[in-house]
């Protein structure tokens, strides 16, 4: 077959293909349109998940009339100089629209402030109608019909509506996250509605459009980013190690104000929480990087999805490194949605009855039902019994409990009655978690601050100490390293073990000597002691490819620290361990004083707390 040139609609439906890839992608590049021409509103509208309708209103600049047969013809824009390296706009290849309109019905009615009317312009599965007058206000109304009609092929690949119209709202949230100050809306064929109303460009503005996206929930169980590095500047929210997700859908990422998916950006925020999340779970983050364009390439994925860095290294080690800060900085913190667990497993519900008491519903009768058992009804048991019964022999006097037994519950003593230990000194009541006032179920220590309750799991606790205490002694010198009694020899791409060779003194400090041995292999000569008998050639290689991926050698130290996190988890407290309330104090100050204490070393919460404000509602206080 001869070669030849495609036809002008050919090379747009190719050019959709690799743009447009559902009506979410539709949905993107329009409403990008629509923030580059300085919109402060934008309207969406979709029918049929968006195969039958998109339309997409603004009010921006608009688009003159002489310049919308422009508009739709390809690689003409208004947003590229010559620089291809300085590219501050979301979109810059001038192909979304002629894209869009060789596979749909497409119209483009648009006005500009200077003029008194506005023009429309459509394209119908490629073919350009002419130019019209049309009535509009000021801004620009993008309308699509029956998407995909001339490529029926790709109608087959497509999800359901629900499924569709999911993705767009996902595209509409993370787009608006970067933008607080305009106003989006999303209107759907079900009825169904997406408004974030606008805010300001403050960092509290911004802080509730996040609210507004990602629930209310995340601002109060999140820690700011601010970072600098080398010209690389990164700020955002990410969450306590206690508030996570079972997926990675609510980590954002931004470049230059642009939303990306990028691995980098994706694998560092998982770097960074390596020591206080569980493997299935994830941290939810909203993380904004700002520099230069001309050390970041835009123009590497058809849809701008990813990007790629001059130096990843050096981002990857900021977001990382940012974290990391943010986390210990932030001290102890334990996440508002555990209060609310605890409230909702504490809130009464409905009596539920398997025998043949009482048949009211009322729980005070049906509690003094149970408490009579078999032998009949108990009055002092009785939850209705008068307080001057003078049962003696129970255990009550004429005025209520008897004064050893009171002396538990009074105000002015330990609510741990065993130890008869002194009222807490009202600094211990002033520390993040309080005074220790009592160990139930010899695992958990109950405490006491001025405006909460705490509940500490003893054992979680204290193996995040000894984890970090462990942490810090194998890194604060280089590690004990075994030497092999023969060299092992391991063969590898000479680009592998070139990188490996640029790491040795890195690799040293961790216990593991190699060298090069000629041009395609390198030979380890000691490996870290704590690793005892290793598959080397494995480790080698799994070294050789973060390298190549990351530029870090972070493998190794992962692989030391859960060794130190398994020694942490048989070194600390056992579950079942009476503690005396000096122990349980002290172990109340070691975690405020040591970061990531909210949490175990296998991700799972140290302590909740219950507001006073909480307990009081529980008890209808408020």
């Amino acid at each position: 077959m001869p070669i030849r040139q495609l036809s002008e609609t050919m090379i747009n439906q190719i050019a959709a293909g690799e743009v447009i890839e559902r009506p979410a992608s539709v949905v993107k590049e329009l409403v990008e349109n629509a923030l580059d021409a300085g919109a402060s509103r934008v309207e969406i509208v979709t029918a049929g998940g968006g195969l039958n309708l998109i339309r997409v209103t603004d009010d921006g600049s608009g688009i003159p009339e002489r310049e919308l047969a422009l508009a739709i013809a390809r690689h003409c824009t208004s947003k590229l100089t010559e620089d291809i390296n300085d590219i501050r706009s979301l979109g810059f290849r001038g192909e979304a629209l002629p894209s869009i309109g060789s596979v749909s019905r497409l119209s483009i009615r648009s006005r500009t402030v200077a003029s008194d009317s506005a023009a429309e312009i459509g394209i119908e599965g490629g073919r350009v109608l002419p130019v019209r007058p049309a009535a509009a206000n000021r801004g620009t109304t993008v309308e699509v019909r029956d998407l995909f009609f001339a490529t029926p092929a790709r109608l087959k690949f497509m999800k359901g509506e629900r499924a569709e119209s999911s993705a767009t709202s996902d595209v509409v949230k993370r787009i608006a996250i970067a933008f607080p100050a305009v106003r989006f809306t999303l209107a759907g064929s079900d009825r169904s509605m997406l408004e974030l109303p606008a805010a300001d460009d403050s960092a509290e503005g911004s802080l509730r459009r996040v609210a507004q996206v990602m629930g209310a929930d995340f601002p109060d169980n999140s820690i700011a980013i601010d970072a600098m590095r080398e010209g690389v500047h990164l700020t955002g929210h990410v969450s306590i190690p206690s508030f996570t997700r079972a997926n990675a859908l609510q980590q954002y990422a931004y470049v230059n104000g642009r939303p990306v998916r990028d691995k980098l950006i994706a694998g560092a925020i998982r770097g960074a929480y390596a020591d206080v999340l569980p493997r299935d779970r994830h941290a939810v983050t909203v993380l904004f990087l700002t520099l230069d364009p001309a050390i970041v390439d835009v123009n590497v994925h058809p849809a701008k999805a990813d990007v790629r860095f001059r130096d990843p290294g050096l981002v990857r080690g900021l977001i990382v490194g940012a974290i990391r800060q943010a986390l210990a900085d932030a001290g102890v913190r334990a996440a508002t949605t555990g209060a609310a667990g605890m409230m909702a497993a504490f809130r009464p519900g409905a009596a539920s009855y398997g025998h043949g008491g009482p048949a009211n519903g009322h729980r005070s009768y049906d509690a003094a039902y149970r408490a009579s058992g078999p032998s009949g009804f108990d009055p002092v048991r009785s939850p209705q019994r008068p307080l001057d019964m003078g049962f003696e022999g129970a255990g009550f006097e004429q005025r209520g409990l008897r004064d050893n037994e009171q002396a538990a519950f009074d105000a002015g003593a330990s609510a741990d009655a065993r130890a008869g230990q002194d009222e807490a000194a009202e600094t211990l009541l002033g520390a993040v978690l309080g005074a220790a006032r009592a160990q139930v179920h010899e695992n958990y220590i109950v405490a006491q601050t001025r405006d909460s309750l705490i509940i500490v799991d003893q054992h979680a606790a204290h193996e995040r100490l000894v984890y970090e205490a462990l942490k810090n002694a194998l890194h604060s010198r280089p590690v004990p390293s075994q030497m092999l009694l023969l060299p092992e020899i391991i063969d590898l791409p000479e680009e592998d073990a070139e990188r490996l060779a640029v790491h040795s003194e890195t690799l040293a400090r961790f216990g593991l000597g190699i060298e090069r041995f000629g041009p395609g292999a390198v030979a380890v000569r000691e490996t870290p002691s704590m690793l005892g008998e290793t598959n080397v050639g494995q480790l080698v290689r799994d070294l050789a490819d973060e390298i190549a991926d990351n530029d870090t050698v972070d493998t190794l130290k992962e692989r030391l620290d859960k060794i130190a996190a398994t020694m942490a988890c048989h070194g600390s407290v056992r579950s079942g361990r009476l503690l005396k309330a000096e122990e349980m104090n002290a172990l109340l100050r070691q975690m405020e004083a040591t970061p990531g204490s909210g949490t175990c070393n296998h991700g799972r919460p140290t302590y909740i707390e219950l507001k006073l404000a909480d307990i009081e509602r529980l008890f209808g206080r408020r």
